[in-house]
């Protein structure tokens, strides 16, 4: 079993250590009720990310990274420890203060694209904008920025059925920068794509996350990640351990 590594031999980057986190999780716990029996998924994770700084979060099937996902993705709360996003502390008392976190602090990026079939790549950002509180042209311009920055003004009006896969994580993208969250948070991103659409979407992440200065989480068993990652971390049985080493290029 790996061994579980002291904070000291898993330090932050220059980045983190030079500025105030804008997602921090501190000796995060979670556990989760079968029966009669308590089941411990993560058990002391910390974690902080720095604006700008891209984070590659590695680990087996069961390992806990979904989970740590969700709570930092204010999802889920903790069993224990403590949680803040873009300077506010998550608080398991308040479950009803998640969604506005949600909506003001992250955007999300998900294996599957989740994206409504009837609704073109525009409408579909629009849709999300509006869940978020924005409204009429407001949105319409702010839909239509997002989708340029993922290169696809020339698809705004394609619905999902005719766009590539890759096209359709960048709509997926769009939507999550559209609203300008301080932190994305990435699950499996490039899994359902080839290995040349995989490369344009990390290259796609990497130059936002450079341009916006937002904090990226991306879970992932790609080792493609790695390349745009400014660390890699690894997770098993609920606890940071040294990432496995990168595979030898054939």
């Amino acid at each position: 079993m790996p061994t579980a590594l002291p904070l000291a031999l898993a330090p932050p980057s220059p980045a983190v250590a030079s500025s105030r986190p804008v997602l921090l999780a501190e000796r995060v716990t979670k556990s989760f009720r079968d029966g009669r029996e308590e089941v411990p998924v993560l058990s002391g994770v910390d974690l902080a990310l720095a604006p700008g700084e891209i984070v590659a979060l590695e680990g087996p099937s069961g390992s806990g990274k979904t989970t740590l996902l969700s709570i930092l993705g204010c999802i889920l709360t903790p069993t224990s420890g403590r949680v803040v996003v873009d300077g506010e502390e998550v608080d398991p008392r308040r479950p009803g203060r998640l969604p506005e976190i949600r909506k003001r602090s992250l955007g999300f990026v998900f294996q599957q694209y989740n994206l409504f079939p009837a609704l073109s790549a525009r409408e579909n950002v629009e849709y999300a904008l509006q869940v978020k509180g924005q409204r009429g042209g407001r949105a319409r311009d702010a839909a239509a920025r997002s989708l340029a920055a993922v290169g696809l003004t020339d698809r705004a009006d394609f619905l999902p059925r005719d766009l590539s896969g890759g096209q359709k994580q960048r709509v997926a993208i769009a939507r999550a920068i559209a609203a300008e969250p301080p932190v994305l948070l990435a699950d499996e991103p490039t899994a359902n794509l080839d290995t040349r659409a995989g490369a344009q979407v990390l290259d796609l992440f990497r130059d936002l996350v450079r341009a916006r200065g937002s904090a990226l989480v991306i879970v992932t068993h790609d080792a493609n990640v790695r390349r745009i990652a400014d660390r890699v971390i690894g997770i098993r049985d609920g606890r940071i351990v040294a990432p496995p080493p990168a595979e030898n290029p054939t």
